[in-house]
């Protein structure tokens, strides 16, 4: 599904225009990227938890050439789906 996709079932299912739909899908995803930032966990009950993960720099191998290369610190997230979430999917 793409974010057009989303946000056309948003406004569907939740009766809302679709810009009104791209609003809050928008400020959901400015929401949690601001508290990613923060390094603060996002938890959404019955849906996950969006933790960030700080990487320490260290050696990577070139998979193609075998030399080493080194890897910078970076900063990701991770997602865990809710037990809400999985019995959905279940079927």
């Amino acid at each position: 599904m793409t974010k057009a996709e989303l946000v056309t079932a948003m406004a569907h299912r939740a009766a809302l225009e679709r810009k009104v739909a791209q609003r809050a899908l928008d400020a959901f995803v400015a929401c949690v990227a601001d508290a990613m930032k923060a390094g603060e966990d996002v938890r959404i009950v019955g849906f996950g938890n969006f933790t960030p993960v700080e990487r320490a720099a260290g050696v990577a191998r070139n998979p193609k050439t075998g030399a080493s290369v080194d890897r910078p610190a970076s900063r990701s997230m991770k997602f865990r789906a809710g037990d809400g979430l999985k019995a959905a999917i279940q079927g």
